[in-house]
């Protein structure tokens, strides 16, 4: 299904043509509008109207999170202040928070490219969409909302927490599908199992999961669980928000909506393309966004380009699931770690519930690393020999899949902290 098929299956050649398009429409706008970039344009001695490739973008400044921290609150807004219609913001926990701004035909495109990613999973306008991202200077709840109505769905705002009663909304108002986070999709689940409740007596038939890294293995853990098809959708507010990509049913990857992003994925220590197929860091062009355009933004999200054709018709590029953060990877004995690798191990072990952490930690100038799993309670009524064969395998698949040896120990059922947003997996304190 496509919501907009004369876009999202046009030929290559048109995408290409309508992209340098746009690019040097955004390229006039930003270097004439936005003191930032007028500066970058003047410092590296740049001719915005010089630009009559797409290979060319390789000579254009990049984008940090700080650029927009130190614009705060407005600066890097391209139309006067009067022209937008909507502001979201950052939490600003780690530093000053950055602020995005939109104008009235941002709004339209933004809930016409989330519209494409519910219609590309499978929603139409007869699904009752429950959002369960939190409604605030956050824009998950509310991009994933207008869309959701663009679409013609019934839209159900409860937004996030209290477990219990989002479960009693699905039952009540019949919610066929669900967005959340996945970790709280678990949760969800969990809480489901401990109310006695069955989910194949409930509609829910679709799962839209986003705002984290999860690995396949959780994908398939939820959808037994809840008895539903779960897709990965992608954005980010310094970008837009939701809407940037999304799966379509094949879940073979996410389809980038390239007629309003252009995307590079760069080695992140020398910032070079990397080949189709290898792991680096999304940088994103915005191509039509009007009062917040960026400039090839670091995202630092790592992922993959996948450019072969999708069964599905679309002619968008597809990225990987995002694996992991530039900043969230950990280096432990020099070997990279991504928290979704040991994921993917632990929830194809019999055994072991769906919730773990990583905690880091130096001991005499050497780094250790300990993965705390929970395990089903029957477990700690076994005798101690059935508990260290669980260890030993689960300490020999993490070897295995990581490089390197980890210390593993069980802990009960829901002894470790559940989450309503984004997941919090790993304790580093080698950083505390």
């Amino acid at each position: 299904m496509y919501w907009q098929p004369e876009k999202e299956c046009m030929s290559r050649a048109d995408l290409e043509q309508l992209q340098l398009e746009r690019l040097q429409s955004t390229l006039y706008r930003v270097g004439t509008h936005v003191p930032f970039y007028r500066q970058k344009f003047r410092e590296m001695k740049l001719d915005f109207d010089s630009f009559n490739t797409l290979a060319d973008i390789h000579k254009l400044p990049f984008t940090m999170k700080q650029d927009l921290r130190d614009s705060y609150p407005y600066g890097m807004f391209a139309v006067p202040l009067r022209e937008v219609v909507r502001i979201h913001s950052s939490s600003g926990t780690t530093g000053m928070a950055t602020v995005v701004g939109y104008t009235r035909n941002d709004i339209k495109n933004w809930a016409d490219l989330v519209a494409r990613v519910l219609c590309a999973a499978g929603l139409t306008a007869d699904d009752v969409i429950q959002i369960a991202f939190g409604y605030g200077l956050f824009t998950g709840g509310f991009g994933l909302h207008y869309g959701a109505e663009r679409l013609g769905a019934s839209v159900i705002p409860i937004s996030s927490g209290n477990t219990k009663r989002q479960i009693q909304i699905m039952q009540d108002f019949k919610t066929t599908a669900l967005v959340c986070t996945p970790s709280y999709a678990l949760n969800i689940a969990d809480v489901m199992l401990d109310m006695g409740i069955n989910p194949s007596g409930l509609s829910l038939k679709f799962g839209l999961f986003g705002a984290e890294p999860w690995s396949e293995a959780m994908r398939r853990e939820i959808n037994e669980k809840l008895g539903i098809q779960s897709t990965d959708n992608y954005g980010l507010s310094e970008v837009m928000g939701p809407g940037v990509a999304g799966e379509c049913q094949e879940c073979n990857g996410l389809h980038i909506n390239e007629d309003h992003f252009l995307v590079e994925v760069l080695d992140p220590e020398t910032l070079e393309p990397v080949k189709p197929g290898e792991i680096g860091e999304l940088v994103i062009t915005t191509l039509t966004k009007e009062a917040f355009p960026v400039i090839r933004y670091r995202t630092h999200d790592l992922t993959r380009l996948l450019p072969e054709p999708c069964p599905c018709g679309r002619t968008f590029i597809r990225i990987n699931r995002i694996l992991g953060r530039t900043d969230d990877m950990l280096i432990i004995k020099g070997v990279n770690v991504f928290p979704t690798q040991i994921e993917s191990v632990l929830f194809d072990i019999d055994g072991t519930a769906p919730h773990y952490r990583i905690v880091v930690e130096r001991e005499n100038h050497q780094d250790k690393a300990t993965v705390l799993v929970e395990v089903k309670e029957s477990y700690f009524f076994d005798e101690m020999k059935k508990q260290g064969a669980l260890i030993d395998t689960i300490k020999s698949r993490l070897a295995s899949e990581l490089g390197i040896g980890v210390a593993v120990k069980l802990v009960e059922e829901k002894t470790l902290g559940r989450f309503e947003g984004k997941g919090q997996r790993v304790i580093d304190k080698r950083k505390i």
